[in-house]
């Protein structure tokens, strides 16, 4: 039987951070404000596991791994309080290398939140795009961006993405 230090470690260990942790302070409806909160602070746990030490990191990084495409991080911008950085994979075209999806994310340290700045605005599929015109509130585009960005870190630590801290390198 685990004691209640036990079960806090486990709770709080770095290793065991995911969403599903997190009490959000209100009622968190989809589509609402205080939910869109929600999934912010959901998004920087994930980032958190995926990227360590992001506070510390300063150019460019890639987490190469066998069962799935080589995954690109960028720092582009970090203050003491944020980060800015973009995540994406890289796929040869025609000659040429396209970055899709092109994801960049800021990320608020002393909010503990991470939300989506920009993502592609085209899709190259008609469910996509009917589903983009159809949701043209701000907060509705922000909440396809992020559950997107949920979704796919959810994804990228299932394939066992990771980013040591020795594995950034400056430009």
């Amino acid at each position: 039987m685990l004691s209640k230090f036990d079960l806090w470690w486990l709770c709080y260990s770095p290793i065991m951070l995911v969403d599903s942790y997190i009490v959000p302070e209100c009622v968190a409806r989809p589509g609402s404000f205080g939910g869109l909160m929600t999934l912010y602070e959901a998004n920087y746990i994930k980032l958190i596991q995926l990227i360590p030490e992001l506070s510390d990191r300063r150019g460019f990084a890639i987490s190469p791994i066998e069962s799935d495409c080589d995954l690109y991080l960028t720092i582009e911008h970090q203050t003491k309080y944020t980060c800015e950085l973009r995540l994406t994979y890289l796929f040869e075209a025609e000659g040429d290398y396209v970055a899709d999806p092109d994801l960049v994310a800021k990320v608020y340290y002393d909010a503990r939140m991470a939300e989506v700045c920009s993502w592609i605005d085209f899709h190259r599929h008609a469910l996509l795009q009917s589903l983009s015109r159809q949701f043209r509130r701000e907060i509705d585009q922000r909440w396809g961006r992020n559950i997107m960005l949920s979704k796919w870190l959810d994804y990228l630590l299932e394939r066992g993405h990771f980013f040591p801290v020795r594995g950034a390198v400056s430009l």
